[in-house]
């Protein structure tokens, strides 16, 4: 079983900009602004606690990703109208579980004051093609994106 502990933070939260980059907290999980953008509205899923494989999550930790990755994609196609999302689970430099979602499209998007191409369209994601978001950039695109995700539910699932 893992390490984890509920509403622990880890290196790979951190390194993605927590806590300017936070757009919603869940029990299990951060979802974050991705600082480096491929395409516009590029996000980290970032799983809080100290486990470095996707089996070693407790159970409701991926229960939740249902609520999430509802919420997530609510949230993108509002705010962003992508063709395809991506969810990529790399955890090849940053250990602890997370995936990279990136909004795919044909062409570019505008928003937060940034218009960003999908260099990889319709291919895999150009991830070394992304535009490095400045503090002014992060905070932007934090509240466009934020402005998308529906209300907190008061539910315990």
């Amino acid at each position: 079983m893992s390490a984890f502990i509920n509403g622990g933070l880890n290196d790979t939260i951190r390194k993605f900009g927590y806590p300017q980059t936070l757009i919603r907290e869940y029990a299990y999980w951060m979802v974050l602004v991705r600082p480096a953008q491929p395409t516009l509205g590029a996000l980290v899923l970032a799983a809080k606690g100290e486990a470095t494989a996707f089996g070693d999550l407790l159970p409701g930790a991926h229960a939740e990703l249902a609520t999430i990755t509802r919420d997530i994609e609510t949230a993108l196609k509002t705010v962003i109208g992508y063709d395809r999302i991506n969810y990529l689970m790399l955890m090849m430099v940053d250990p602890y579980v997370h995936f990279h979602v990136i909004p795919r499209y044909a062409g570019s998007r505008s928003g937060a004051g940034l218009t960003i191409e999908d260099a990889g369209w319709p291919k895999p994601p150009a991830l070394g093609e992304a535009h490095s978001l400045s503090e002014t950039e992060t905070s932007a695109l934090v509240a466009l994106i934020q402005s998308g995700f529906p209300a907190m539910s008061s539910r315990i699932d």
